[in-house]
């Protein structure tokens, strides 16, 4: 069994060792706990400075609720997350805010149900310095203008409401609320997926712009592999609460080696050259087991095309096979760990 490195340094932004979220399932009169909803099931990852680690996987596997747990939006039931070799846990709401809060934000998934319709833009940015306390009435005002400007939009739209934007508008001013702190880290959840194609392109692009300027560190959750390949650095395939395969994006997509990520991979429309077989698609039979009730063994066993007897009763380790890139599977129980 391989294990990520222990975080010696900062050379980690963010590194999740065993983390755990089971939410409590309740039933009767007297809502007793029945059972657990194992969202997120023993997750190791880790993003380096500078990098954007895309998270992908089916609806249902847990990639969200991983996401919000990063940011302490959930509390992990189980398991460590540290942020810049710091254990952020289970630190107070006042320790959060004091010492990580400025540092890790978060852009959703749909830009107008997390922009409060009642209030202008202006109010909406200035709520970040209102909330930490920084600058006066009128250097917030300028900051508001030039964060404005860095996501593509005048100054002018502060006294716009968000029924008044676009929605590739109004995900330039979520991304601007988040900017406006300087954080470290930005945690996107589907950030582009509620958009028009040509929209996701602008703010994908919007948002490597915006690293390189400011060294930014991302999360990028999504459902969509070709988005993720293309704005990703490393990348973690997550099934039913669990990392499958998690690696740099080039020996990703070139060489995947769990049967789910090479599932995942088949669906995935690529030019192909002249002459060429065409891709075999994989089709996986069956439906994503419940999260309440897991498969024992490997969680993946009942839909893998490459199952074998010692799946269904025994839990696959997290290997490493080459190096920085783990799989959890026993077809390669006995390869060489490097």
């Amino acid at each position: 069994m391989s294990k990520i490195p222990v975080n010696k340094s900062n050379e980690y932004m963010l590194k999740a060792v065993n983390l755990k979220k089971h939410f409590p399932v309740k039933a009767g009169v007297f809502r007793r706990t029945v059972g657990q909803i194992k969202a997120v099931d023993g997750i190791n990852l880790y993003v380096k400075k500078g990098e954007t680690l895309g998270i992908v996987g089916e609806s249902g596997s847990g990639k969200s609720t991983a996401g919000r747990m990063f940011v302490r939006l959930y509390e992990p039931t189980e398991g460590k997350i540290f942020f810049k070799g710091q254990d952020i846990s289970h630190l107070s709401e006042r320790e959060l805010f004091r010492s990580v809060r400025k540092n890790i934000q978060m852009i959703f998934q749909d830009p107008y149900a997390s922009l409060n319709p009642r209030k202008a833009l202006k109010s909406i940015l200035n709520e970040p310095f209102a909330t930490h306390g920084l600058y006066d009435r009128n250097t917030r005002t300028q900051k508001m203008a030039e964060v404005l400007l860095k996501v593509g939009l005048s100054p002018a739209y502060m006294n716009r409401y968000p029924h008044e934007l676009s929605g590739g508008q109004r995900q330039r001013i979520a991304i601007a609320r988040a900017l406006a702190l300087h954080p470290e880290l930005i945690i996107a959840d589907e950030a582009v997926s509620a958009l028009d194609v040509s929209i996701q392109a602008q703010i994908l692009n919007l948002m490597k712009e915006l690293q390189a300027e400011f060294g930014l560190t991302y999360i990028f959750i999504s459902h969509d592999l070709s988005i993720v390949r293309y704005i990703s650095s490393r990348v973690a395939v997550m099934y039913l609460g669990r990392i499958m395969e998690f690696a740099h994006k080039k020996s990703l997509y070139e060489n995947p080696l769990h049967p789910y990520t090479k599932a995942l991979l088949s669906t995935v429309p690529v030019l192909r050259k002249k002459g060429a077989k065409p891709r075999e698609r994989i089709v996986l039979r069956g439906d994503l087991p419940s999260p309440a009730n897991p498969p024992t063994g490997c969680v993946f066993h009942t839909r893998c095309p490459a199952a074998i007897d010692i799946c269904q009763h025994t839990e696959p380790h997290f290997y490493e096979i080459r190096k920085e890139h783990f799989v959890t599977c026993h077809l390669y129980k006995n390869c060489k760990m490097t």
